[in-house]
């Protein structure tokens, strides 16, 4: 444990939103002010938590927040049209519709309605389909930050083998799509994946996007791997065992203060680069 590097991504975050914020300064100087526009439906606790951190983040740094909350009552067709209201928005540069949605909605349907320019949490299928094929201008948030704290410390993905524990739509997949186009050599186990403590002890890089927490046993990393943590349960628990996988790890991010961070640093960077294009847009009209 002495040994492990602690992928520390307060460090990490920090770095980006300041140059985030000169980029936020420079744009406010053409007039543009970046705004990310915050959709909640309903009233859950974690959910509200998380819009007001991302909301509070925007303002720190001299960008709009503008939130939406809808009643938990909401019909997938009212959410339709508060995205397509956002949408026309020249005002808007990026669109956040915080998950999970009550059940009566098509959370997929709402994740399609977004403008692909204002996309900036990376959650349509035309998005992942840019990001699979390595072109994609805004990859899911927390796919990117793991990919940020990689690069931040300099950890070689070429030619290492990584696995990847969950295949959801805005992180399990992505991330192996990112790892792979990274030159790493990717397997993504899920829930019916057999013999899953063997695959994980292969690793050379390990990364916990499952949903249980500490479902990564320290006995199943191998002496060296890197481990990235990429859950977040209740209680401030990762998806892995830290203390017991720390002991085999060469380095691993903590929870909280790890991924968490990185992703909401990184919403606010791709809202930027949003913004900007908005910006070139204008100066060649």
């Amino acid at each position: 444990m002495k040994n492990t590097l602690i992928l520390d991504g307060t460090v990490v975050a920090e770095d980006m939103k300041q140059a985030t914020k000169e980029k936020v300064d420079q744009l406010k100087n053409q007039g543009i002010t970046p705004c990310l526009a915050t959709i909640l439906v309903g009233d859950d606790p974690s959910s509200e938590t998380y819009v007001r951190m991302k909301g509070n983040a925007c303002e720190k740094l001299g960008m709009e927040s503008r939130r939406i909350h809808l009643p938990e009552t909401t019909t997938t067709e009212e959410l339709l049209q508060t995205i397509a209201t956002l949408n026309t928005d020249d005002r808007v540069h990026g669109i956040l519709l915080q998950h999970p949605v009550p059940p009566q909605i098509d959370e997929r349907a709402a994740f399609e309605a977004i403008d692909l320019a204002k996309d900036v949490d990376g959650v349509t299928s035309w998005g992942f389909g840019q990001t699979a094929l390595n072109f994609g201008a805004y990859p899911s948030c927390t796919p990117a930050a793991i990919m940020a704290i990689l690069a931040y410390y300099n950890l070689d993905v070429e030619g290492k083998h990584a696995v990847v524990v969950g295949r959801s739509p805005i992180l399990g997949k992505p991330v192996s799509m990112l790892l792979l186009n990274a030159n790493a050599t990717v397997t993504t186990c899920h829930s019916k994946t057999q013999d899953l403590a063997a695959i994980v002890s292969q690793g050379d890089i390990v990364v916990a996007a499952v949903g249980k927490p500490h479902f990564i046993k320290g006995e199943w990393i191998k002496k060296g791997a890197i481990v990235i943590d990429a859950g977040y349960n209740p209680g401030n628990i990762g998806d892995a065992d830290y203390d017991e996988c720390a002991k085999h790890a060469s380095a691993i991010t903590p929870v909280p203060g790890g991924v968490g961070p990185v992703t909401i640093a990184t919403l606010l960077s791709q809202t930027v680069i949003a913004a900007e294009k908005t910006s070139a847009v204008n100066e060649s009209a």
